[in-house]
């Protein structure tokens, strides 16, 4: 519940700040994913090769913060270690073992579990990551 306050405070201070003039800035908006490794969408991904996953960010996030979620086990992929910052403080690394010819399904925070925070504690707008191995 207060992830879900947290994120929702974030918008509506934005939004608040826009009705009153002022200039929306990466600072004063929520951290959003900006890129992931797989990318959102690909069919192609090759479960040999592909031994983790990453998620960079539009700000500097909090380490050893993060919310990787899940809607099913099924759909969810086998984590190996604990998830990681690397050097940017933007890009959150986690190893894992991908299945042939699966649907994996990855809730990049949500409206429960937010964890993903910058540097400030806000928490990041919640992500879907969908992908597919070949």
């Amino acid at each position: 519940m207060k992830a879900k306050l947290t994120v929702l405070a974030s918008l509506v201070l934005f939004a608040v700040g826009i009705a009153r003039g002022a200039e929306p800035s990466i600072k004063s908006l929520p951290p959003s994913v900006i890129k992931t490794v797989p990318e959102c969408g690909n069919t192609n991904v090759d479960a040999a090769t592909t031994t983790q996953i990453k998620v960079t960010f539009s700000k500097g996030m909090m380490d050893g913060s993060w919310s990787w979620s899940q809607i099913s086990d099924e759909t969810f992929p086998q984590l190996i270690g604990k998830p990681r910052y690397l050097d940017d403080k933007k890009t959150c690394v986690v190893d894992v073992k991908l299945q042939p010819k699966k649907t994996y399904v990855i809730w990049l925070n949500t409206q429960k579990f937010g964890n993903f925070k910058d540097t400030d504690g806000t928490s990041a707008v919640p992500y879907l990551l969908v992908f597919q191995t070949k």
